[in-house]
């Protein structure tokens, strides 16, 4: 989901999208999930990379989404490390 977030942020900036919402059309998501998405920009860069190189296992992502937006939403990015620390130890 990081790796879409990332996707959808750049065609929006380089204007191939004129917004979320065109996005979401597109996509056939509702505006609210491609906001979801986007709120993973928010994650401090190196927790970013750590996620964007984690390995499936047995075929299942080690961690939802939504465990992963509630990191974003920790605030600083400092809290975001505190909260990933935790996140981690759990898989």
């Amino acid at each position: 989901m990081l790796a879409l977030a990332h996707h959808v942020e750049s065609a929006i900036a380089r204007g191939l999208v004129a917004s979320a919402a065109d996005v979401a059309g597109q996509l056939g998501f509702t505006r609210a999930r491609v906001t979801h998405l986007l709120d993973l920009h928010l994650l401090a860069p190196d927790i970013q990379e750590e996620v964007l190189f984690l390995e499936a296992v047995e075929a299942k992502e080690p961690l939802s989404e939504r465990v992963l937006r509630a990191v974003a939403h920790a605030g600083t990015w400092e809290a975001q490390r505190e909260r990933w620390r935790e996140v981690k130890a759990s898989f």
